[in-house]
């Protein structure tokens, strides 16, 4: 199953990327784990965490050039265009994947989907997703490359989130995740980068994030923190 679920990741991939979508969008939440292999050659990391969910942010202005219709796109692949919530975003299901667009909250926010036409889709705008886009990789997948966050910005923002978490099993997942990212990075010598955007995260994102180390009693990154 688990071999299955990355190939069709990859495929999906494959096709965003025929239709010149893959430099509009960053892939977040854990199915970066697998892509920061590369990032991490060398380095002891695992990258075992995974679920259904894969999730693109759509960064404010959107840079989609491609146009397609997205549910089409992917349509023989077995993914079918489902519906969350009473505001109606849209989402691909298949057995193995759900692939949902997300896009940063701007302003007082909103409940309604952002429109996608270029996918002719819709995105649910999120808190935080800033922290995510404002500082990306690229990786290379076969013969073409994806965005991730730089692992930095995405470990502390699964902190971030793991706080607000209402279920304690998907809380736990953030933290781990964020922790095994973290210790790599010290590992890879670059301590001093995840201080650095420590530093430009708002006071209130920050406490969510030492709450958290305190809670789990995890120094190594705390002292990070503090420098």
């Amino acid at each position: 199953m688990e071999k299955n679920q990355y190939e069709l990741c990859v495929e999906v991939l494959r096709r965003l990327n025929s239709q010149n979508l893959l430099g509009g969008v960053i892939l977040i939440g854990s199915w970066c784990m697998p892509f920061y292999k590369e990032y991490f050659s060398g380095i002891k990391y695992l990258s075992t965490i995974k679920t259904r969910d894969v999730d693109f942010l759509v960064p404010h202005p959107n840079k989609i050039k491609g146009s397609v219709d997205i549910a089409d796109l992917l349509k023989d692949l077995g993914f079918v265009v489902g519906y969350r919530g009473s505001k109606g975003y849209m989402k691909l299901e298949h057995p193995d994947l759900v692939i949902e667009f997300l896009a940063p909250e701007r302003g007082k926010g909103t409940d309604n989907p952002i429109s996608l036409p270029h996918l002719k889709f819709n995105a649910q705008a999120l808190r935080f997703l800033n922290l995510i886009a404002d500082d990306t990789i690229q990786v290379k997948v076969e013969d073409f490359y994806i965005t991730l966050p730089h692992p930095a910005n995405f470990a502390l923002h699964k902190l971030i989130i793991s706080e607000r978490r209402q279920k304690e099993d998907k809380a736990e997942k953030d933290k781990i995740m964020a922790f095994e990212i973290l210790n790599a990075l010290i590992a890879k010598g670059e301590a001093r980068r995840i201080k650095e955007v420590f530093e430009t995260i708002p006071p209130k994102w920050q406490k969510k994030i030492v709450n958290v180390l305190n809670k789990a009693k995890n120094k190594e990154i705390a002292d990070v923190l503090k420098g």
